[in-house]
């Protein structure tokens, strides 16, 4: 990002210090419980390893849209400090959730290498252990991603800022984890049943994704600066379409991603099954005879010639172009409520190189 000067190499390289820091603090907590624990560390660095850090950035710019930085920002100062460390707490919620849907999709890799689950359960399988290595790898994946999640609640609680300026931010937190764990369930649900239209896949994308994503970032960074309801209802008018538009990229990744940006296999949503907004403009639109092919291989293990097939009769039903007119008007709606909320000059041109960088990714 150039326009505003923002070293976002920089804030990506704080956050990892900042999750390192407290991974190694809490590998010394639990180095009493032997070699095992150290495995689950282990393997926590890996699910938090990564990643282009928005929900932290989105965080950070919430806080600073309120509370301008000063110039030039010197990271070594406390308060820089804690509230990087504040932003962190969300990547800890990210890789929860991560490992959790990792688990729940059946998926095989993540950012190209093992799930968490595959990953337990091929070293339970090589040390030839008791049991079965599925369970064992299932097993690690909940209580790794329960960990994450604690985690991030107590990052938060103890990133360095006054508890008093804290609180408001943990509960937003409280009230994102809930939304989260409830979108995911009503995506599992939908799934299960086969069946989801476009109002229903949006509500699924809403709150399993675009909330956690973007608008409820941005209010924990604005919580910590002691923001009233108008300013968050402001942060909302901006975060929400953003996140709406960051998930539809994220379902056309899902289908036509390249596999060696995405570190997912090709056409993946198709395989796992995923009643996103994409697929049902697709079974809508698509001619009777496609839309039920569309509809009849959908969570099925596919050949690559199959992964084509679906992406063929979801580009030529207009669903993939309907989504990304979308995404468009989405993210115009998200920039002109950026213009309108009255934030700091510096904070709302980041905003708006992060709302392009969350909408026109290709990973």
């Amino acid at each position: 990002m150039t326009g505003s000067g923002w070293d976002s190499t920089g804030f990506r390289d704080r956050v990892e210090h900042a999750l390192e820091d407290f991974l190694a603090e809490q590998e010394v907590r639990l180095a009493p419980l032997g070699p095992d624990a150290g495995r689950l560390l282990s393997e926590a660095r890996a699910a938090v390893r990564g990643g282009k850090r928005l929900r932290a950035a989105f965080c950070y710019w919430g806080f600073r849209a309120l509370r301008p930085a000063p110039e030039p920002v010197d990271p070594q100062d406390p308060e820089e400090a804690a509230l990087v460390r504040a932003c962190a707490a969300l990547e800890l919620l990210h890789a929860s959730a991560l490992v959790h849907d990792d688990y729940m999709d059946a998926s095989d890799t993540r950012r190209g290498r093992p799930a968490t689950h595959r990953a337990f359960a091929a070293e339970h399988r090589a040390d030839g252990w008791r049991g079965d290595p599925e369970q064992y790898g299932a097993a690690a994946a909940i209580l790794l991603g329960d960990l994450l999640l604690s985690w991030s609640d107590e990052l938060l609680r103890r990133c360095g800022l006054p508890l008093e300026q804290v609180a408001p931010a943990l509960t937003v937190l409280d009230l994102c984890r809930s939304e989260v764990i409830a979108g995911q369930f009503l995506d599992v649900s939908v799934q299960a049943r086969g069946r989801a239209d476009v109002e229903t896949a949006m509500t699924v994308l809403r709150y399993k994704s675009a909330k956690y994503s973007i608008e409820r970032p941005l209010h924990i960074g604005a919580a910590l600066a002691g923001a009233g309801e108008e300013q968050l209802a402001a942060l909302s008018a901006y975060g929400l379409p953003l996140g709406e538009g960051f998930q539809l990229r994220d379902d056309l990744l899902g289908v036509f991603g390249d596999p060696e940006a995405t570190g997912k296999p090709a056409g993946d949503d198709l395989v796992e099954g995923k009643r996103t907004v994409l697929v049902a403009l697709a079974l809508d639109a698509a001619p009777d005879a496609e839309a039920a092919l569309l509809d009849a291989l959908l969570g099925t293990a596919l050949t690559p010639a199959q992964v084509t097939r679906l992406r063929a009769v979801i580009e030529e039903s207009g669903a993939a172009g309907q989504v990304e007119d979308v995404i468009g008007q989405l993210g115009e709606r998200a920039v002109a409520a950026l213009h309108r909320g009255g934030f700091d000059p510096h904070a709302s041109v980041v905003l708006e190189e992060l709302a392009a960088a969350a909408t026109q990714r290709v990973v």
